[in-house]
């Protein structure tokens, strides 16, 4: 009887520690559980808060852009030929570098090596882009000449980076603004001068 009472405070001796014991790491199974579940909400609310950041930066260089990149970002958008929807470089080619004749379109030397400066190193990257080409005069000649004039350089550019880096087409667009979007005065030879350009946008 002695043995039999021995063997029965001795098994609940034994099941109160493994009990013990069981529960105790259930408690702390719970509380790593716990403990990576926070890490996961800690981590999700810090890319929320990072997107944001993002997001408003975004929206906030949208804003500073000039009116005509942010037209060419809207038309591209539209247009379902970004991938990101973002404006990496805005390039204005103005007359100190293309150096168009008086009333021609084609491109000088000058007029490519400022052009291979800036495109060569984007276009080595690889990088899935689309070019929107902007023509802009100055005031001399009538409204719609100048319309054409403009269209007649940014086509000019188009051709040029289609044969010398056989970026396609399609992935090339122009327009041009003629003299509606001076940067200058076009009352002054210097002004004309700076009115007469040409702006490459890269977008993404």
């Amino acid at each position: 009887m002695k043995e039999v009472s021995k063997f029965v405070v001795l098994s609940i001796v034994f099941y109160s520690v493994v009990g013990c014991a069981s529960k105790k790491y259930v408690q702390e199974q719970i509380q790593t559980e716990s403990a990576a579940i926070h890490t996961r909400i800690d981590s999700v609310e810090g890319q929320i808060e990072e997107n944001q950041i993002k997001l408003k930066e975004h929206e906030k260089q949208i804003m500073e852009l000039s009116s005509t990149a942010q037209e060419a970002l809207k038309r591209a958008t539209e247009a379902g030929k970004l991938a990101k929807g973002k404006l990496l470089y805005e390039i204005v080619l103005s007359e100190d570098k293309v150096r168009f004749g008086f009333g021609e379109a084609e491109l000088s030397e000058e007029a490519k090596a400022a052009i291979d400066e800036i495109i060569g190193p984007i276009v080595a990257q690889n990088r899935n882009v689309y070019f929107e080409i902007q023509g802009h005069t100055d005031s001399t000649g009538s409204e719609e000449y100048n319309y054409r004039l403009g269209l007649k350089r940014a086509e000019a550019v188009r051709r040029y980076l289609n044969l010398r880096y056989r970026i396609p087409l399609h992935r090339i667009s122009v327009i041009s603004y003629g003299e509606t979007v001076p940067i200058a005065d076009n009352s002054t030879p210097e002004g004309r001068a700076k009115n007469r350009r040409v702006v490459i946008l890269v977008l993404e």
